[in-house]
């Protein structure tokens, strides 16, 4: 018996049963006698007591006009403000990306990257922060994008993580005439969120870009959209920190020694992990005054598992 069966029939029984008739009446019923549909039911009272529709609601047909009102001409307001427009405005991943071969100063680099306009985060960036420290320093420490410090400054790592990347830094006698300092994104994503793979594949040239002009002995890479982005892996960071990896890319010739560690930021949140980098800060030292016993469990340097 399907379901509309089965509900005719009980509203039978109930029928039978309200009348008066009790079990007695149901058993002097003829057969087939609750199989009779029940009868349609009226509209419920509020229906009737509903006014009609005004005219301004009632659904138009396609290709009439409707008739002026004051609402009609008033402006329509943008849903977001100008600012949340373009944060939220997709990526423009698709726009020409300029031939970087050519350019071959970081004056030259750092101009090219002023006049990308293929990333939307420049659009709600304050500054483009390219690079602080010595150039020709032989290590390189990249880090993942600016904050609101860095946007307003125009510079990298100069907020709350900048000061403790300094403390790192000097702990192991270096400080920013003797090291590089950048990031795979040169505009801060808004809110401080990390960047987007679309955002980290238009901007990946220009750092890659930056390393191989610069060419330091040693890259340091902070944090895991760092390592991810430039191993070109997807090994977390917790795997890849205090190991020695080989990078090279596009525009490099040959290899640099790399070593992953965790973000300044992180250790800020997490200060129990200062102990490993702590660990990590000593294999650069000992790496930078040429003892290269260091890490030999793990051998020379190799590129990551991908």
């Amino acid at each position: 018996m399907d379901m509309q069966a089965t509900c005719d029939r009980l509203w039978g029984v109930q029928e039978v049963w309200r009348e008066g008739g009790g079990i007695h009446a149901l058993r002097q019923q003829p057969p087939g006698h609750l199989q009779t549909p029940p009868p349609p039911l009226s509209k419920a009272p509020f229906e009737k007591a509903l006014p009609p529709k005004p005219a301004s609601l009632q659904p138009r047909l396609s290709g009439s006009s409707p008739a002026s009102s004051p609402v009609s001409s008033l402006p329509s307001a943008p849903l977001l403000p100008s600012f949340l427009e373009a944060a939220c405005a997709p990526s423009n991943a698709d726009a020409p990306f300029p031939s970087l071969a050519h350019v071959s100063t970081l004056d030259a680099l750092r101009q090219a990257v002023e006049n990308f306009e293929g990333c939307v985060l420049k659009q709600t960036a304050l500054n483009t922060v390219f690079a602080d420290g010595n150039p020709q320093a032989r290590v390189m420490v990249v880090g993942e994008a600016p904050g609101a410090d860095e946007d307003r400054q125009g510079k990298p790592f100069v907020g709350l993580s900048g000061q403790l990347l300094d403390a790192m830094l000097a702990a192991i006698g270096l400080n920013r005439t003797t090291v590089y300092i950048s990031n795979i994104v040169p505009w801060r994503p808004p809110g401080n969120r990390p960047p987007t793979p679309d955002e980290i594949r238009a901007c990946l040239p220009f750092i890659e870009r930056h390393i191989s002009l610069v060419h330091p002995e040693i890259l340091v890479m902070l944090g895991a959209t760092a390592a991810k982005a430039l191993l070109k892996t997807q090994q977390g960071i917790t795997r890849l920190r205090g190991q020695w990896v080989a990078y090279t890319n596009p525009y490099l010739g040959d290899v640099i020694q790399g070593l992953p560690t965790f973000h300044p930021a992180y250790l800020l949140r997490s200060p129990g992990q200062k102990a490993a980098v702590w660990q990590d800060l000593q294999k650069l030292k000992q790496k930078i005054q040429g003892d290269d016993h260091v890490g030999k469990s793990s051998g020379e340097a190799q590129p990551p598992t991908r």
